[in-house]
């Protein structure tokens, strides 16, 4: 086995058509700015009801994908296992450029974003979104500093030391994310401590899937060759984090049950809720959840070099629609205001919400995705993060 050597992608034919494609997503999402600054949110899908739209999904999944995408790096140096070495500088990259593409929807989407300074610079420690700011700061200078370490070759001790606070930190990052919706008492959808634990299982799932698919589209087009053996390593563990988050999506429903309180709510998701309800059972259970697991443990599909590859693109598919149940969903059910007592006013009080997203939410929510894939690939190319050689003959096995 030859020791494992970095470089930096060449900027091929394919590199540059992958660069001028995203390039588009991103100018798509500066014009629907431009153009939602100038004409207002009217212009978008959402509502006095429905104020956390599309945009916020994208946002919320790339925030939550990032905590996740550090599992190869926290694998390799906190456990100490040994395969996931190679990667642990591509995972610190992507976690933190996934923070960041996140980040920058939710600015663009205020409306206003140069009130971000009154958010920098005024702090109510009362809400959960003064907490976070500190949070995802700190998440990019903890993990900014993990990476560093690793590419400085120092000892492995102080790799470990760096490892386990930013392993620490991406669970409180996460939790802190979870908490926004956990801690929502008004709303039936969210009131529930069980999200913390659940955006946690979800940070694993949905991480490491956009990992694998960029891993493996930054190797081929650099024609470096990735291993079988390390993927279906990586397929195995995001089966179980499928079922984490099957089991944590259960729990959280069956103690609503349980409740007489969200009984309305769970009937809106469950049964009656139309394309929400569509999105859960069909997109968050089937395609996110058990299609994926169905791939990597069946016998003659778990066997398939491609298998792990369609599981993570199943699991992004079903997190975007978990990701807009929870956001929009939660939403689209009417507050309960006074407690035993019916609503009922020209501002529609008490009725079930509508949503449908607009175009500017689209590219809004896509450029931030392209903010991400733009910045892993500049990385990739002036960074030696990448390993020229994932094969199954150069990766150790354990």
């Amino acid at each position: 086995m030859e020791r494992t050597i970095y470089r930096e992608i060449k900027a091929t034919n394919t590199v540059w058509g992958l660069a001028i494609l995203l390039g588009a997503f991103l100018a798509g999402a500066l014009g629907s700015v431009l153009y939602t600054e100038h004409h207002g949110h009217i212009v978008t899908g959402m509502t006095n009801q429905v104020v956390w739209g599309l945009p916020h999904v994208f946002a919320i999944f790339l925030i939550v994908a990032a905590s996740g995408a550090l599992n190869a790096a926290s694998i390799a140096s906190v456990f100490g296992q040994a395969p996931y070495k190679p990667i642990s500088r591509l995972s610190a990259v992507l976690a933190m450029s996934l923070l960041v593409g996140g980040l920058a929807i939710l600015v663009l989407d205020l409306g206003r974003p140069d009130r971000l300074l009154v958010a920098m610079t005024t702090y109510n420690f009362k809400s959960i979104f003064a907490w976070n700011i500190y949070l995802y700061t700190g998440f990019l200078a903890v993990v900014g500093v993990y990476l560093a370490v690793q590419m400085n070759r120092l000892d492995y001790k102080y790799v470990r030391v760096a490892g386990t606070v930013a392993f620490l930190w991406r669970l409180a990052l996460t939790t802190g994310t979870g908490s926004i919706f956990g801690w929502l008492v008004a709303r039936p959808g969210y009131d529930a401590a069980i999200m913390a634990p659940l955006f946690i299982a979800m940070s694993f799932s949905f991480g490491l899937a956009v990992f694998i698919l960029v891993m493996v589209t930054l190797m081929k087009v650099s024609g470096r060759e990735v291993g079988w053996g390390l993927l279906h390593r990586m397929g195995g563990l995001l089966a179980i984090f499928c079922m984490a988050v099957l089991y944590f999506t259960a729990v959280q429903h069956l103690t609503a049950l349980y409740a007489a309180e969200h009984a309305g709510f769970e009937r809106f998701i469950l049964r009656d809720g139309g394309h929400v309800t569509f999105y859960f059972w069909v997109g968050q259970i089937l395609i996110g959840g058990l299609l994926p697991i169905a791939l990597i443990y069946l016998p003659y599909i778990r066997d398939a070099k491609s298998e792990p590859v369609w599981a993570s693109i199943f699991v992004i598919i079903g997190g975007l629609a978990q990701v807009y149940v929870i956001v929009v969903g939660g939403q689209l059910y009417p507050l309960e205001m006074f407690p035993g007592y019916e609503i009922s006013s020209t501002f529609n009080d008490g009725s079930i919400g509508s949503y449908a997203p607009k175009w500017p939410e689209v590219l809004l929510g896509l450029g931030g995705v392209a903010i991400a894939l733009l910045a892993v690939g500049v990385a990739a190319k002036i960074l030696r993060i990448l390993p020229t050689n994932l094969s199954d003959a150069n990766v150790p096995e354990s």
